[in-house]
């Protein structure tokens, strides 16, 4: 079981990117997937998760700026950010788990049993 996260890279304020996380080993399309982050300094944090039904959920703070999308087809969850800040900087985790408790995602991910490395997304003003 794998998950391999890619689609980091530099970019400067105001730009895109998308990020991709691929899951192999095994059927993902009835898990939860997901993104967070961690910046340097600071705890890991949360930043939206998809359900096998397409159900969406997000960070306030990245609400219209982020978005989740799945292709279930292809195993392989997408993170389009928008309007990127400096503080968006930091290394992006993808994850997933079979069972979607959304509090487990929004408190940090603690309990979600697959984990990609990271990808890093810096952000210059």
């Amino acid at each position: 079981v794998q998950l391999q996260a890619s689609g980091g890279g530099s970019v400067q304020t105001g730009g895109s990117l998308r990020l991709s996380c691929a899951a192999s080993g095994r059927t993902f399309d009835s898990f939860a997937m997901g993104w967070f982050r961690q910046a340097p300094g600071k705890e890991r944090e949360f930043v939206a998760v998809i359900s096998r039904n397409g159900d969406t959920y997000y960070a306030d703070s990245l609400k219209g700026r982020f978005t989740i999308s799945r292709d279930s087809a292809k195993n392989t969850v997408y993170l389009q950010m928008s309007m990127l800040k400096p503080e968006d900087t930091a290394v992006y985790y993808c994850a997933s788990d079979p069972n979607l408790v959304v509090s487990s995602w929004y408190s940090g991910g603690y309990g979600i049993n697959f984990w990609a490395k990271g990808t890093l997304v810096t952000v210059s003003s």
